[in-house]
């Protein structure tokens, strides 16, 4: 068991945040940053304040793409209306439908079950399946069991492993609708 330095709730052992206050747990592996030449990029996008949504993957056939912003990596998800989300461990009796084991989900503080993302008519939602670290749309985090509609382009992170939803030909982002 691990206690909140924040707030002495008790949290199972291999929880990154606190599932109460949402403060950074002190047993956690030290994770490194990269340094990126921010003058460079605030002069590229100087005065810019349009959010950043990018085009639609026209050469995926899938309804929806996870972008994998750590390793660059895209998923294709496809044949399906619903996926769970999570990471395989041995001996694990029910298995997500994307495992997210390679992406170091379990370092990233990613559930075995985490969240569950699905189409509904012409739009996508995700709802957490309350994992232990959350799930957080864009950096709200999300109330457990509650549908949470996405936008094309939207930031999701499962814990701290984040991921960006692209949608193909036949969902439309809600912003887009209106």
């Amino acid at each position: 068991m691990i206690i909140c330095p924040n707030c002495q709730k008790q949290e199972v052992s291999g929880a990154i945040f606190c599932s109460q206050c949402g403060a950074a747990l002190t047993e956690t592996p030290t994770l490194t940053t990269h340094k990126i030449n921010t003058a460079e990029t605030r002069a590229k996008f100087k005065g810019d304040t349009t959010p950043f949504r990018p085009a639609p993957p026209a050469a995926l056939d899938s309804w929806v793409s996870l972008h994998i912003i750590d390793s660059g990596q895209i998923i294709p998800l496809a044949d399906r209306v619903e996926f769970t989300l999570g990471r395989i461990t041995e001996g694990q009796p029910v298995m997500p439908d994307v495992d997210l084991t390679p992406f170091n989900a379990y370092a990233n503080g990613v559930s075995r079950l985490h969240a569950v993302l699905k189409r509904t008519d012409d739009h996508a939602i995700i709802i957490d399946l309350g994992s232990s670290n959350g799930t957080y749309v864009n950096g709200t985090r999300l109330v457990p069991q509650t549908e949470n509609t996405l936008n094309h382009g939207d930031m999701v992170y499962l814990g701290k492993l984040k991921f960006q939803v692209l949608f193909g030909q036949g969902v439309q982002s809600p912003v887009q609708n209106r």
